[in-house]
């Protein structure tokens, strides 16, 4: 079992929101972690998974949250979104903290019924799989440090084989329990299954429906690169509007992940289409046909480790007392930063990413012309790399470990 570093954060929102949701993929978890949320006497525990319970609840949404008293804690609950407005009435007259708490693997702010219905009302905190420093029992500062003032802490580096290993199983709990790699491909295939089959076709009635796994292995192939929707729709041979709708839809039920640009709007010389992405490097390396013997090419392993640190500061986002918004940055001539951080007072920190064991200066041009673009506002830029020292590339300018990411 994996204690989860948004279990102290979700018990404080339970603490003074009436309606608490965990949002995320399925098989991530949040099952298990309103389980652990809730006192083993309560008995008010409901799955929309299970067909009786999901015709009541849609039929008579209202009776159905009677029926319990205390908490009321109901997993997938997108599958039935007719007990939202039940859940506003009932909280519009009585607004104890904490009395439903909810999960759900399709993103709420993509359902109308549910964002309208429980504004101001919900809190809503999204849970990835497992992080690097949950696998591992710690809870990572990585993104607070950075914001920090003074020097980023000396951290041990990395091994390459065992990094290759932790981008192969990547963080999906059920997956971190196989050892084969065969029992690791056939999770995969059938998790997508379950979940193209029966969660999208619960959000949307698609046609074509065997254009989306096409689709997320093209995707899986652009992985770290701009998303181009005329490209992809080449490509794939799927018309612009349906793949926008498809692309929103594996969004939606958290397999793809868009990274915006950061930029001013004054600024003309800055690229601002979004960077594409998956949640999971495991799932990224089955549908690429990857094993960790493969990333010993430099070529396949770039794009794979990029996509990791992405995840692994999306999902220490989640527990950061800094609260960063997440972009990249790129300009028309090609410099870049692969993550850009933006705190909430607009202090900018951007992190590069190299899967190579050395650093060189070149690989701070994207963070020198972030840092000359917003002087006042540049607060750090770090490199990681595949090395094992941390060392300093002038002011607020250092190159660290890929592993400060999990031992910082």
């Amino acid at each position: 079992m994996w204690r989860r570093n948004l279990t102290s954060d979700l018990a404080a929102a339970l603490g003074d929101s009436p309606v608490v949701l965990i949002n995320g993929a399925r098989q991530v978890g949040k099952s298990t972690l309103a389980r652990e949320l809730v006192d083993p006497g309560e008995r008010g525990y409901f799955t929309l998974d299970d067909a009786t319970v999901l015709s009541a609840a849609a039929s008579a949404p209202l009776s159905f949250l009677e029926q319990s008293v205390g908490r009321v804690v109901i997993d997938e609950v997108q599958r039935a979104p007719e007990l939202f407005l039940a859940i506003k009435k009932l909280v519009d007259e009585d607004r104890r903290p904490g009395r439903f708490l909810l999960t759900g693997s399709a993103n709420a702010l993509t359902l109308p019924k549910i964002a309208d219905s429980l504004a101001g009302r919900m809190e809503i905190q999204t849970l990835w799989p497992l992080s690097q420093g949950e696998i591992e029992g710690r809870c990572e500062s990585f993104i607070d440090a950075c914001f920090a003032t003074g020097p980023m802490p000396e951290v041990e580096g990395v091994v390459w084989d065992d990094l290759t290993r932790r981008l192969y199983y990547g963080g999906y709990p059920e997956v971190l329990t196989r050892l084969e790699p065969r029992r690791v491909d056939a999770w995969f295939r059938a998790y997508l299954t379950a979940i193209l089959e029966r969660d999208i076709r619960d959000l949307a009635n698609i046609e074509g429906l065997r254009e989306l796994p096409n689709l997320l292995r093209l995707l899986a192939t652009r992985a770290g690169g701009l998303l181009s929707y005329a490209e992809l729709s080449r490509i794939g041979k799927v018309p612009n509007t349906t793949l926008k709708r498809y692309i929103a839809l594996l969004e939606a039920v958290f397999l793809f992940i868009p990274l915006p640009a950061w930029f001013r709007n004054e600024e003309k010389r800055l690229v601002k289409a979004p960077k594409a992405y998956l949640n999971d490097t495991g799932l990224l390396m089955h549908l690429r046909g990857l094993n960790p013997e493969r990333l010993n090419d430099h070529m396949l392993a770039g794009p794979v480790v990029e996509n990791f640190v992405v995840m692994e500061l999306a999902k220490q986002r989640g527990w950061s007392r800094t609260l960063p918004t997440l972009y990249h940055f790129r300009t028309a001539v090609g410099k870049e930063v692969d993550v850009v951080l933006e705190a909430p007072d607009g202090r900018l920190v951007g992190v590069e990413v190299k899967s190579t064991s050395e650093a060189s200066t070149r690989d701070f041009a994207g963070l020198k012309e972030l840092a000359k673009l917003e002087p006042e506002r540049f607060h750090r830029g770090v490199v990681l790399y595949t090395g094992e020292k941390t060392v300093s590339f002038g002011a607020n300018l250092t190159a660290m470990p890929l592993s400060a990411l999990w031992r910082v």
